[in-house]
């Protein structure tokens, strides 16, 4: 289970995976919904309800990545992408642990 392949919306960092989403504010709910092509490559399609002004839609998406994932919030941090569609989050902790909850997520969203 590698997540080295351009193929996947996410890569390893210094103790952190960054994760990229496609996020969609204004929604009528808050999901991660599938993936989707950028020009930055494969993305996790994500909507939340909060409106993309004063860094509130860019706060719901990362609660929203913390709880899709099942780790504390605090460990979940924008690090590009603050005024683009498609953002990078940094999950800090276990890598191999964060990699794979990323793969079993990956894997549902096809099925």
């Amino acid at each position: 289970m590698s997540a080295q392949g351009s193929d996947l919306p996410w890569r390893h960092a210094d103790a952190c995976v960054i994760v990229r989403f496609r996020l969609t504010p204004k929604s009528s709910k808050d999901s991660i919904d599938g993936l989707q092509a950028t020009a930055e490559g494969p993305a996790f399609k994500a909507r939340v309800r909060a409106v993309p002004e004063d860094g509130a839609a860019n706060a719901a998406l990362e609660r929203l990545a913390a709880a899709w994932l099942d780790v504390p919030t605090s460990t979940v941090c924008l690090v590009a992408g603050g005024k683009s569609r498609v953002k990078s989050l940094a999950i800090n902790g276990d890598v191999q642990a964060i990699e794979g909850r990323l793969q079993v997520r990956l894997d549902a969203l096809k099925t």
